[in-house]
């Protein structure tokens, strides 16, 4: 007999303080379940918010040694990154407790609700976040497990990327970087966009047909972007920013005013306090789901007024002497172009500086970046980047961030390189003018926020 959620009721997870596991374990949290979990970042006497929120949610933490994990506990979930080698995954296996990965559990929690996945290799995280301040607003007291903060729920003192409503429906993430995608059978799936991450086009291609094969009831994709258009169901329940398509949910007559964006859904009019074409974008897809979930178009618009986004999702940190810091999470070709390309909007000069992570990744990426990054600059813009975040492991160190600094510097951009992000601020200070935006772009390092921050305040 197969397993479901509420077979379990005393739940601990080994990397509690990761964004996919505190996500998970604030929802089950919400849920009732008796939860706690360990993480190698929680130290004796040191102050962690994290785990203080996470205490605050009723979790209990403990240091990674294993003393969380009791005969009482009925199962055990694990992230990708923690190995069989862990002392307390042994103890787990000692005490024939169940061991289940992040995505497993979250396939579990799904089967119990009726779920919307949004899948793509952009915009999961921004799109999620507005389809459910609609629903919130629209009454119908949704769910969400997200992989980015909510700054919503945020200013609730929470970590902001989980909330349990008494509604029926959940938002959650579906992840296709590690595949964890096709695990899900949801009631909604949509599908945003196909563009080149960390995989090849056709393996991306098999990992979104299966999550479509999957998806039991209404299925969305962007008819705009040529891939996600190739696994439409049906063309009047998806979206797209082309005006001459043939989609049923059409976003027209864009306008980026500084740090706002306009335009039209049919002939609804919207505003929303962000900036950038994909976030238009986002935005109709979600509204082209609440739409069909009943939601009219008039209280879309109203609920996107109020949205107030995401955590590190072109996040304005301020504006000092002219310069305007923003903070993003973009980490892929697209998603960097795009921030770069939204940023224009609000001053003559941007200077973005990117921190790759990965070898591999980069090394996979790098013709990608170069094209992307060096056709969205304009002749005063500039690129910087420090050299590519390493997490740790066995990677080959056969390419630097100065290596693609050079492909793009030969193509006649304006592009530089300066190892230690640490002095980045100094050596581009003399390059800051009145009127610009300095946006900082990168992903994995959870030391970013931090740098960001401290940035902020030396400027």
């Amino acid at each position: 007999m197969n397993k479901t959620i509420n077979d379990y009721n005393s739940i601990f997870f080994i990397g509690v303080a990761g964004t996919g596991m505190s996500a998970i374990a604030q929802y089950l949290a919400g849920s009732n379940k008796k939860v706690s979990g360990s993480d190698r970042y929680f130290a004796p006497g040191k102050h962690n918010d994290t785990k203080e929120k996470l205490e605050a949610a009723g979790i209990q933490c403990f240091l990674q040694n294993g003393e969380g994990i009791t005969e009482d506990t009925d199962l055990i979930v694990v992230s990708t990154a923690v190995e069989d080698t862990v002392p307390e995954v042994q103890k787990a296996k000692q005490l024939n407790i169940p061991i289940l990965k992040r995505s497993e559990v979250l396939a579990l929690i799904a089967a119990s609700k009726k779920t919307i996945a949004v899948g793509g290799t952009s915009g999961k995280s921004t799109t999620s976040g507005m389809l459910f301040a609609i629903l919130e607003y629209a009454g119908l007291q949704p769910s969400i497990i997200s992989g980015a903060g909510l700054i919503s729920i945020i200013n609730e003192g929470k970590i902001g990327n989980a909330k349990v409503g008494a509604g029926e429906w959940l938002v959650i993430e579906a992840d296709e970087s590690d595949g964890s995608i096709v695990q899900y059978h949801p009631e909604v799936g949509l599908l945003l966009n196909i563009d080149k991450d960390h995989q090849e086009i056709n393996e991306l291609m098999t990992i979104f047909s299966q999550f479509r094969a999957n998806t039991t009831q209404l299925f969305i994709v962007n008819q705009a972007n040529q891939l996600s258009k190739r696994l439409s169901v049906q063309a009047d329940h998806d979206f797209s920013i082309d005006e001459n398509g043939s989609a049923g949910y059409k976003a027209t007559s864009f306008l980026q005013h500084g740090l706002s964006i306009s335009f039209f859904v049919g002939k609804t009019p919207f505003i929303l306090n962000t900036v950038g074409k994909h976030n238009m974008e986002n935005a109709l897809a979600a509204t082209a789901v609440a739409s069909q979930l009943g939601v009219d178009m008039e209280t879309c618009a109203a609920a996107l007024k109020n949205y107030e986004g995401i955590y590190r999702r072109h996040q304005v940190l301020g504006k000092k002497n002219g310069v305007w810091v923003i903070d993003d999470y973009a980490h892929n070709p697209a998603k960097c172009a795009a921030s770069i390309a939204a940023c224009q909007f609000i001053a003559p000069k941007v200077i973005a500086w990117f921190q790759p992570h990965g070898y591999g990744p980069t090394r996979f990426l790098r013709q990608d970046f170069v094209n992307e990054i060096a056709a969205v600059l304009r002749p005063e813009d500039e690129i910087w980047m420090s050299e590519i975040f390493y997490a740790g492991g066995t990677a080959v160190k056969d390419i630097s961030a100065n290596d693609l600094i050079q492909d793009i510097k030969s193509l006649g951009k304006n592009a530089f390189f300066v190892d230690d992000r640490n002095v980045f601020l100094e050596k581009a200070r003399p390059h800051l003018t009145e009127d610009c935006v300095l946006l900082l772009m990168g992903a994995r390092d959870p030391s970013l926020e931090i740098f960001g921050k401290e940035l902020w305040e030396a400027l």
